[in-house]
């Protein structure tokens, strides 16, 4: 028998006998304690070995098992390769059998019957023979797929030969299925000359390199005149970056997947974060006035009259009773449709100081639950995106909101079209932000409207929506208080709010109230539910009566109640009341003029007094705000003139309501667009326009106090004259346009050969319009000269 060791290639072969993933562990430099894991390992083959109970799962055994009883082999040392998942097997064997022979009857009898690995009894044992000399290494160089092949020469001075695809498949086929040999680049200049193999399966890869590495390939095989020796190195594919530059190089597709994770993260994390704290809104439940301790506190204080803030808010509620008694038909209403199911709205329409907003807070909504107040002056009053998003997101209590994330999307959405030709979608519009914080609220007031609901209730197998829709009363209230505020300005949070109430309504989730100054609410609601009849209440102003009760009740409530019994009340004791009959006659039953009036008199004041100086401070507003402060130029401002609100502060002082279509036919109203100008002024509070059969019919003062205020004005003769001379000065212009185009109008028939019959009626008739124009600019300048002569004498 023929012995051979170490050094002697010809007498090893690989077999792959370990778990390839040990490589894995292995690529750890040390693990906890200084541990060094390829020392552990070892340690614990050793100990598979030693010990017979466990020889089983050895995986050394497996070389012994894997050569058949009849081949005359001998396995002298097994050195194991764990980071690549095998070992090598020196071996003696017979002279008469060459190792090509053992090597052939061994994978023979492998195909057959090949020993299973106990950590994977899928996979039978493979072995080749080893025709290089290995290179038993512990660098961190762990296996791959891909494998470089160096052609190096056998001494130093001597030229190597490149070979070719050929050769190479011929050799390094038999260890496995080739994907691809690529050999270097013609032009590239690196040395030496190389080679790239790719198997198919990481464990070819492996038995390659371990047995053909430092191979020399000899002149008869392709290897040149002196022959190439074969180096081979794994070759690790390139991942450095691959994600960021995929990432970089694909933003039209990651941009918007970014997007929808952060908006899906939002919805998750946030939401229900956000309809907590819009529930704790709406139930006031961190609010100090709901406290137990301070509602009992405050009892207590106002039972020892002892706070000044809580004596001033019973004057105000015993002023204010007054008017709920004589307003107790339409509290009573409310709270009745409040106890019906219907799919509509209800609508408290009434000019700014009527008392809606107390008249459903205070009174029709007194102590009921979940009740929510949205008040729309600071959302429209808002300038830009973010500050809307954000006054809305406060009205309902929707938090956290980050109404700057609407502002940076945006930014994005622009550089990336900037960059890339076309929007990522990943910015948002108002419409679209708005729609989320409605969400948000319908969520929290369906909860809030399920939350009493019991599982022993005798209508619990209902659905939710069917539950709602059988208890009405149970179902929030919604406020929405100063509904269409300057909305000339913008629709697009009305209209959002509008379109969101209707899915309220319509859905059973709560009832919806709104509160207005403006007579033409319905064309906005109707775009959101139209074919619904809504419900409505108009508030006007006090009767005398109840304006007068309500002033003395204003007085009276104030009367200390630790002085003597006996002593009068302010009402009675003072002489001046008797005054109080024909001041409200002037001042009119607007409920915010009245308690001006009544803290006036509580100051000291007469009613005549305070009744004038309520006046003159109204006469002055009406110059500022409609007259001096107006430029007729700036028609984006102003839609309305000087000249137009000063012919209707004199008119309706003369007389105590306008014709409608009458005043539109006046020459300082036809010229400029007079409807949309009446519109304006009407919601701008100057005047009212009174509708009858569903058309405008007549124009009352926007106040009661609105009247004195014009008589006022129009007795001040040189505000008077400078006012009248500026309307007679646009009457003037009117008429003198009309005049010249009748004049070029006549200079163009006057041009026609002859002078036909047909046009004689047209003539005349153009004479006659520039005889009468010429007659009111003549009118029209005597009056401005008297005018002026107004204005010349007196300051």
């Amino acid at each position: 028998m023929e012995e051979h060791y170490t050094g002697d290639p010809q007498t090893n072969r690989q077999v792959d006998i370990f778990p390839l993933r040990l490589s894995t562990l292995l690529g750890f430099t040390s693990l906890p304690f200084y541990a060094d894991p390829e020392k552990i390992l070892e340690k614990l083959l050793k100990q598979l070995h030693d010990d017979r109970r466990l020889q089983a799962a050895d995986p050394l055994n497996l070389a012994q098992k894997a050569l058949p009883d009849h081949l005359a082999v001998q396995i002298k040392k097994i050195l194991p390769r764990l980071k690549e998942g095998g070992a090598y097997a020196k071996f003696s064997h017979e002279s008469k059998i060459s190792p090509s022979e053992i090597e052939a009857a061994l994978q023979e009898y492998l195909e057959k019957k090949s020993p299973k690995p106990w950590f994977n009894p899928f996979r039978g044992v493979n072995s080749h023979l080893v025709r290089g000399r290995p290179w038993l290494e512990d660098l961190q160089r762990f296996p791959s797929k891909t494998l470089k092949v160096e052609f190096l020469p056998p001494s130093p001075g001597v030229e190597a030969a490149e070979l070719t695809e050929e050769t190479l498949y011929t050799l390094f086929r038999t260890y496995g299925k080739l994907g691809d040999i690529t050999p270097q680049p013609t032009g590239s200049k690196d040395l030496p000359r190389y080679a790239t193999l790719n198997y198919g399966n990481v464990r070819d890869a492996i038995m390659a390199k371990n047995c053909m590495h430092g191979f020399t390939l000899p002149e008869s095989e392709g290897g040149g005149k002196n022959g190439t020796v074969l180096k081979m190195v794994y070759e690790q594919r390139v991942k450095a970056h691959i994600w960021r530059d995929w990432i970089f190089n694909h933003p039209r597709i990651v941009i918007p997947i970014v997007g929808a994770l952060l908006a899906s993260l939002a919805v998750a994390v946030f939401d229900p974060i956000r309809t907590f704290f819009i529930k704790s809104h709406i139930t006031h439940s961190f609010h100090l006035t709901e406290n137990v301790v301070y509602k009992w506190l405050r009892s207590q204080l106002t039972r020892a009259n002892e706070i000044l803030t809580f004596k001033r808010h019973n004057s105000e509620d015993a002023g204010l009773s007054a008017v709920w008694e004589d307003r107790r038909g339409d509290i009573e209403q409310i709270q009745t449709w409040l106890m019906e199911t219907a799919e509509t709205f209800i609508v408290v329409q009434g000019p700014r100081g009527s008392g809606k907003k107390e008249l459903v807070l205070d009174e029709a909504l007194k102590g009921r639950r979940n009740t929510l107040l949205i008040d729309c002056k600071p959302i429209q009053e808002a300038r830009g995106d973010s500050s809307t998003i954000f006054a809305a997101a406060r009205e309902v209590g929707y938090r956290p909101v980050f109404s700057w994330m609407n502002t940076f999307s945006s930014l994005i959405d622009l550089a990336a079209q900037g960059t890339f030709g076309t929007k990522t979608g990943f910015s948002e519009t108002l419409d679209t932000q708005l729609a989320k914080i409605w969400q948000n609220t319908s969520n929290a007031l369906k909860e809030l409207g399920l939350e009493g609901r019991k599982k022993d209730d005798k209508d619990s197998e209902l659905g939710d929506d069917e539950y709602l829709e059988a208890h009405p009363e149970k179902r929030p209230v919604v406020v929405i208080d100063n509904f269409l505020h300057k909305s000339q300005e913008s629709s697009v949070v009305y209209d959002k709010i509008s379109e969101w109430a209707a899915s309220l309504t319509t859905a059973n989730v709560a009832h919806v109230i709104f509160l207005t100054n403006d007579v033409s609410f319905s064309k906005s609601l109707s775009k959101a539910l139209p074919d619904r009849v809504f419900r409505q209440i108009s508030l006007g102003d006090c009767s005398p009566e109840v304006a007068k009760r309500f002033v003395i009740n204003h007085l009276n409530a104030d009367a200390d109640e630790a002085t003597d019994k006996k002593q009068a009340l302010p009402s009675q004791s003072r002489q001046d009341l008797d005054e109080l009959g024909g001041c409200i006659d002037i001042l009119g039953g607007r409920l915010t003029d009245l308690e001006f009036l009544a803290r006036r008199i509580k100051t000291g004041e007469t009613p005549n007094k305070a009744v004038h100086e309520i006046i003159d401070q109204s006469a002055s507003e009406i110059l500022k705000m409609y007259i001096l402060d107006v430029d007729s130029t700036a028609t984006t401002r102003h839609p309305w003139t000087p000249e137009q609100a000063w012919l209707l502060i004199k008119s309706l002082a003369a007389t105590p309501s306008l014709r409608y279509n009458e005043l539109l036919l006046s020459d300082t109203f036809k010229a400029d667009g007079g409807e949309s100008t009446l519109h304006a002024l009407e919601q701008a509070e100057l005047i009212t326009i009174v509708s009858q059969n569903g058309r405008p019919h007549s124009i009352i003062p926007g106040k009661p106090v609105f009247r004195a205020a014009f008589r006022q004005l129009t007795e001040d003769r040189v505000l008077k004259a400078r006012l009248d001379l500026m309307v007679l000065t646009q009457l003037i212009g009117i008429e003198s346009k009309g005049i010249e185009k009748a004049e070029s109008e006549l200079s163009l028939l006057g041009g026609l050969p002859g002078q036909p019959a047909e046009v004689r009626a047209r003539v005349r008739w153009l004479l006659a319009k520039m005889q009468k124009g010429q007659g009111a600019v003549e009118e029209y300048e005597r009056d401005s000269a008297m005018l002026k002569e107004v204005l010349k004498k007196e300051y």
